[in-house]
């Protein structure tokens, strides 16, 4: 019985098997078929409406199938089978992989995830929610194609020959195979880069412009290139910064790199001999990046109002800086949350947090663990914007609490308010163990400004209708969340024994600047202009108000975590940064902040420099006199901005810090060994 449903099988799948091979591209067309259906399945399990398949994107991913399989077509018929089979079955696979990982990370798998499968050890028992019984409709067809495919390579060959001969069948000679492959796969090919690249190009020039340069987030670019084009994409941005892009740093450059930044640790050694550096030992800390919060707004009013009072309040108790600069470039919230946390500078094109999440860096979050801290980070938006997930797993925070673990019952702007985003966050901060480090990160403030009518509170007067007007509610309502926070701190008894930092992290990207000069009523220098762009508010309230007053010495964003550090008493001699401590017992001469685009500033001159890079012909203002003056002040200056965006480059980008880190390790173990072998003489002796 079981021989005889056996040559019943075989004999069916031998025919399959026959009719494929005679019936040409029938099979390619089935694969598209089937596989189509699945891309479309991945579009509507996503469940974001606004990126389901729709026309321009079902030809998107019809492309991107035959960009994959016009290869095959070079095959024999058996070997062509077998190959769209396993094809089949790996996308099928990659399909299923991105969609349980977008439910539990908001993103999509990539290239640095699959070398970081760590991550994955989050999902923790929470696999099993993920996964849902209608999945299986990816796998449905394996019912079918596995066991065939089992048949076609084992037993396939011979019955095909066999079906040929009694058939009677003569071979094609190979010339002409070869012509009809050619011509096929050609056009196949053609067809599909027209299908994939003319419709995404047609899309960066319209709606998705700059959409491959910022890189935001993974399902963005998902959005224009459909689930294949997304992953074809992320194999080549993955061998481009790390394989194409990459300059072979000679042993000289990186000894070079090491000895600049070694030096930067040696300056924070000399200022850990002062009365500051750990007086506030075992405080915890809660650090708030402001989203889009700028510093011309701190002591303003408009209509008879504050525009943010319960921050001027807070100022008149805490350390002030009011010559404080951002430091991002295109990676906009993603830079200012590296360059604070990590103390180097951002990269020119992209973001540290999508190019180079996997390499090594001394953050915050993991020197404080360190310590004995809890290191958590909170931001009410999805985990893989801004490629988060994988980022703060390498920082090594505790835990991120994105959008999926709050209550979104206050909606403001893109997502939670952040009202209900501090009390919420604050109800996790108050039952963790102490001492702590918790990261908020805000994001009612963002642009467009979009608030709810019943928040908007100030009268703005004829800058009402205007993004300025919509820009200073909003920041007037996260300046009322501020206000909330402060007092839920007083009530959990943490204002006291808490170092509470908040810092904008970038413009706010309005660049009319008429609307800047209608609202502080007076016109704007070119200096006072970029200055007003460049600066966002630092705030560092100490434990009982202690060392309040206005701080005028320049700094930026790369200087946040060694101040924390010192506050705190943990040494930053022997850690890859670049930031120096701005709160200390003794006065820091020379301190510079460089801008990512080669403006810098010491407080007392600013430097612009100009379009062709040539050094002379730049801008050197005096900051107090508001006039330009001699170029010659600002050139020494110029050329150590340039350095430093040179080696923190090339520290980034060529993952230099693990390097120095081995290094470190091997020189401390030589030391250990030798300190064993000198006791042992001794006591030998």
């Amino acid at each position: 019985m079981y021989a005889n449903n056996y040559n019943i099988v075989r004999r069916v799948m031998g025919s399959v098997l026959v009719r494929l091979t005679r019936l040409k591209t029938v099979d390619m067309l089935l694969f598209t078929i089937v596989l189509m259906a699945k891309l479309y399945v991945f579009s509507d399990f996503i469940g974001m409406s606004k990126m389901r398949m729709n026309g321009e994107d079902a030809f998107i991913e019809l492309g991107a199938v035959l960009l994959t399989i016009f290869w095959t077509i070079w095959l024999p018929p058996r070997g062509r089978i077998i190959a769209l089979i396993i094809i089949n079955m790996i996308l099928s696979f990659v399909m299923y992989a991105d969609l349980i990982y977008y439910r539990y990370f908001q993103d999509l798998v990539t290239v640095p995830v699959l070398m970081q499968m760590g991550q994955v050890d989050s999902l923790g028992e929470s696999i099993n929610t993920l996964l849902a019984w209608k999945d299986i409709i990816f796998f449905i067809d394996w019912v079918v194609i596995v066991p065939f495919l089992v048949y076609v390579i084992w037993r396939g060959r011979g019955d095909l020959r066999r079906a040929n001969e009694q058939a009677g069948r003569t071979s094609v000679p190979l010339w002409r195979k070869a012509v009809a492959r050619i011509i096929i796969s050609v056009f196949v090919f053609l067809l599909g880069s027209n299908l994939v690249f003319t419709n995404i190009e047609e899309a960066k020039r319209t709606w998705a412009q700059g959409i491959f340069v910022g890189a935001w987030w993974n399902v963005s670019i998902y959005n224009v290139t459909g689930e294949l084009g997304f992953h074809g994409f992320d194999i080549y941005r993955y061998a481009k910064q790390n394989w194409f892009d990459t300059s072979n740093v000679t042993a000289e450059q990186a000894s070079e790199s090491k000895t600049w930044i070694d030096e930067r640790g040696d300056a924070r050694n000399q200022l850990e001999k002062d009365a500051l550096f750990g007086a506030y030992k075992g405080s915890n800390v809660l650090m708030i990046q402001l989203e889009a919060i700028q510093n011309f707004m701190i002591g303003q009013s408009i209509g008879g109002e504050e525009v943010t009072p319960n921050m001027n309040k807070l100022i008149k108790e805490s350390a002030y800086f009011s010559q404080f600069y951002h430091q991002t470039a295109q990676g906009r919230t993603s830079d200012a949350d590296f360059a604070a946390n990590c103390s180097m500078q951002p990269v020119g094109n992209g973001s540290v947090f999508i190019q180079y999440a996997n390499h090594e860096f001394d953050c915050m979050p993991e020197t404080l663990k360190q310590e004995g801290y809890v290191a958590n980070v909170f931001h009410a938006y999805e985990g893989g914007f801004w490629n988060r997930n994988t980022m703060y797993h390498n920082m090594q925070y505790d835990k991120f609490y994105s959008k999926k673990h709050f209550t979104l019952n206050e909606k403001v702007g893109w997502s939670l308010g952040d009202k209900s985003f501090f009390q919420q966050s604050l109800d996790v901060i108050s039952e963790q163990n102490q001492p702590f480090y918790s990261f908020l990160i805000t994001l009612s403030s963002h642009h467009p400004y979009t608030m709810p009518a019943d928040q908007h509170k100030l009268n703005v007067g004829e800058l009402d209708g205007t993004i300025m007007g919509d820009y200073l509610q909003s920041t007037h309502y996260v300046d009322a969340a501020i206000g909330e926070l402060v007092e839920r701190m007083k009530e959990e008894g943490l204002w006291d024994n808490t170092i509470l930092l908040m810092y904008g992290d970038h413009d706010n990207s309005i660049k009319d600047m008429k609307l800047f000069e209608t609202f502080l009523g007076k016109s704007l220098s070119e200096v006072e202009q970029m200055m007003i762009m460049k600066q966002v508010p630092l705030i560092v309230h100490l434990p009982r108000g202690e060392h309040a007053g206005e701080y005028p010495n320049v700094g930026g964003q790369i200087d946040v975590t060694p101040t924390v550090m010192h506050l705190l008493g943990i040494s930053t001699a022997d850690k890859y940064m670049i930031g120096m401590p701005l709160i200390t017992g003794q006065s820091v001469s020379g301190h510079k902040v460089v801008l990512r685009n080669g403006y810098w500033t010491d407080g007392i001159v600013f430097f612009m420099p100009s379009a062709d890079g040539i050094a002379e012909n730049g801008k050197c203002w005096n900051i107090a006199d508001n006039a330009l003056t001699d170029i010659n002040g600002c050139l020494p200056g110029v050329e150590e901005a340039s350095t430093e965006l040179a080696m923190s480059d090339q520290i980034i980008a060529n993952d230099l810090l693990a390097d120095y880190k081995k290094q470190d390790a091997t020189v401390a173990q030589a030391g250990t060994k030798d300190d064993s072998s000198a006791q042992a003489s001794a006591g030998a002796q």
